[in-house]
């Protein structure tokens, strides 16, 4: 596979890598949310050969059973609607009880991630056949968009002779080819998203991923998919003690935990959800992930959710700046960071004292994360938005994993300071960082970065 808008391009998956060990499959509570997502695409085949289309994902299951339920299938043409469910291997159907518990009995669908040496029979308790589709390893590897490391060592690598030799212009090119690709498979990802639930969907999904940053992206994408925009909109003035609700982080006695000027607040939040929560509550062990510790009190995922709920609120003009063609950066930026909440502007969780300085909502790192990772690679897929004005996007601060390239790739912080200033330039940092560096177990020396770096010059 070939990738690059340059003809002589050397941009292409690293192919000394192939026999790398694969990684093990992530958590099944993020393959649930990356299928709901629409991640892995709409089209499959069952186990028996038959063609499977996805017409509806359904919605999550907020009990026991099936994951997902109300979904609509097509199996060779024939249209069959009922719950769907995902585990990570083949072998869990029984392993889990499910075929001896009547609340399995009506699945249409049993999606699967890993297949067992033996041939497994997805029966019911009635001892009917459940259609069994394989998430293939090339669905799985386009969705996850996963290295096989984590971090690379931070040290100058064998590339940087290669690039000092390059001119400034050949290193801008290099650079815009890697972030012309990244954005590709953004836009991608986002487009399968719009295309399972809509544009407003998965506009909602991206911006509660951003709020989420590092540690909380995933459990602000479930909570997205959990509590969907529309039923939200629906709730009217309920929508944000639904939002923290469905969150997990209400309780009949929270304001009694709280300062006395926040009382009102929370005691409003309860009763709000009290009156709502049959319609929204998850019962068991389908819970979300939060991380509460770790965190910069700005990033706690309570001012994150009060954040998410100040946008429903505005979403309708948020939505013609984050989706306008052309797309414009600035006056977005400028409507976030002045997004407003009578609450979450002056505090950090919901049980905190009220800070004497306004604590922004959404600050410009974030909606230039927002845009880079999202925004504007779909305006660059819509042709909203030229290649010229994301060159002129100007970046806050690289990232620990922006800085580690750059240094990888021009062997001082002083050398790579001219490609850390563009939100272009840290992408391209990043996807090349992604390809190589983290594909690469030898410490720099087999990888094929430098080499082709030297044939494309």
């Amino acid at each position: 596979m070939t990738y690059g808008f340059l003809i002589d391009s050397i941009w292409h998956p690293p192919l000394a890598f192939a026999e790398s060990a694969s990684s093990g499959l992530p958590p099944e509570l993020e393959l649930q949310a990356l299928w709901f997502a629409g991640a892995f695409g709409r089209d499959f085949r069952t186990t028996t050969g038959k063609n499977v289309r996805i017409v509806q994902f359904g919605e999550w299951n907020r009990g026991a059973g099936p994951d997902f339920i109300q979904s609509a299938v097509e199996i060779d043409g024939e249209l069959r609607t009922g719950p769907l469910e995902l585990d990570p291997v083949a072998g869990d159907w029984e392993a889990h009880g499910h075929a001896t518990n009547p609340a399995f009995r009506d699945v249409v669908l049993h999606v699967v991630f890993q297949t067992d040496a033996r041939r497994i029979f997805t029966r019911t308790s009635d001892h009917a056949e459940i259609p069994q589709v394989v998430v293939t390893e090339m669905q799985l590897s386009d969705a996850l968009n996963r290295p096989q490391r984590e971090v690379a060592i931070a040290h100058p690598g064998r590339c940087v002779a290669p690039l000092k030799l390059m001119p400034t212009g050949a290193v801008e090119r290099l650079l815009a080819e890697a972030a012309v690709y990244r954005a590709g498979i953004k836009a991608g990802r986002w487009l399968r998203t719009a295309d399972a639930h809509g544009r407003d969907a998965a506009l909602f999904q991206a911006t509660a991923e951003t709020l989420g940053y590092r540690g909380n992206s995933l459990a602000m994408r479930l909570l997205a998919q959990r509590a969907p925009l529309q039923l939200l909109k629906a709730e009217g003035k309920a929508a944000e003690a639904i939002l923290f609700g469905t969150a997990g982080f209400l309780s009949s006695d929270l304001h009694e935990q709280a300062p006395p000027d926040t009382r009102d607040y929370l005691r409003g939040l309860w009763d709000t959800w009290w009156k709502n929560r049959a319609c929204f509550e998850t019962t068991g062990d389908r819970i979300i992930p939060w991380k509460t510790h770790g965190q910069r009190p700005a990033n706690h995922p309570h001012r994150r959710v009060g954040t998410l709920a100040a946008l429903i609120e505005v979403w309708p003009r948020y939505r013609r700046l984050a989706l306008a063609r052309p797309f414009v950066a600035k006056p977005l930026i400028d409507f976030l960071q002045e997004l407003e909440h009578g609450f979450w502007t002056h505090r950090h969780t919901l049980t905190s004292s009220a800070s004497a300085q306004r604590v922004a909502l959404f600050g410009r790192t974030q909606a230039l994360e927002l845009i880079a990772n999202h925004l504007a690679p779909l305006a660059i897929h819509e042709d909203g938005m030229t290649w010229k004005s994301y060159h002129q996007l100007r970046n806050s601060a690289a990232n620990e994993k922006v800085k580690r390239c750059g240094l990888r790739l021009f062997g001082s912080t002083k050398a790579m300071l001219p490609w850390t200033r563009r939100v272009c330039h840290h992408q391209a940092l990043l996807q090349v960082y992604q390809d190589f560096c983290l594909e690469d177990f030898s410490d720099c020396k087999d990888c094929p970065f430098p080499e082709q770096l030297a044939q494309w010059r």
